[in-house]
């Protein structure tokens, strides 16, 4: 198995006021933000447009369970499938099934920290 992550997917953070971050980072920053928080595209060493997602979340939320770290990170690899099947023989702790949705495939493993790490087989082009 040759490529694994091929790049930052998003970076998911749990805060207490959602909006009230969002606004910040959009009037001091500049950031274009939406209801998700904010996507940057960006072009990979081949020349596809891809995206990176930024996005804060309710302290509340339970997405990132079982983990208790207050973010997130999301990969892009290639071949979510393979490499679950590879990390799981690894080793790595493999949480949930794939979930799979217009926009890619998604699965999620835990860091040696307890960090859920969600790793996402992207399809960009369902974002234009």
């Amino acid at each position: 198995m040759k490529k694994r992550v091929t790049g930052l997917g998003g970076f998911f953070f749990k805060t207490e006021n959602p909006d009230k971050i969002k606004e910040w980072y959009s009037t001091h920053l500049g950031l274009p933000v939406d209801r998700y928080g904010c996507t940057f595209w960006w072009k990979d060493a081949e020349g596809n447009d891809c995206i990176t997602q930024w996005s804060p979340m309710d302290r509340e939320t339970d997405y990132f369970s079982p983990s208790k770290s207050s973010f997130m990170m999301n990969f892009r690899v290639a071949n979510l499938e393979l490499l679950l099947k590879t990390l799981e023989k690894e080793g790595v702790t493999v949480v949930g099934e794939i979930e799979t949705f217009e926009y890619g495939k998604f699965g999620w493993i835990l860091d040696p920290d307890g960090n859920k790490l969600e790793l996402w087989e992207p399809i960009d082009s369902a974002f234009k």
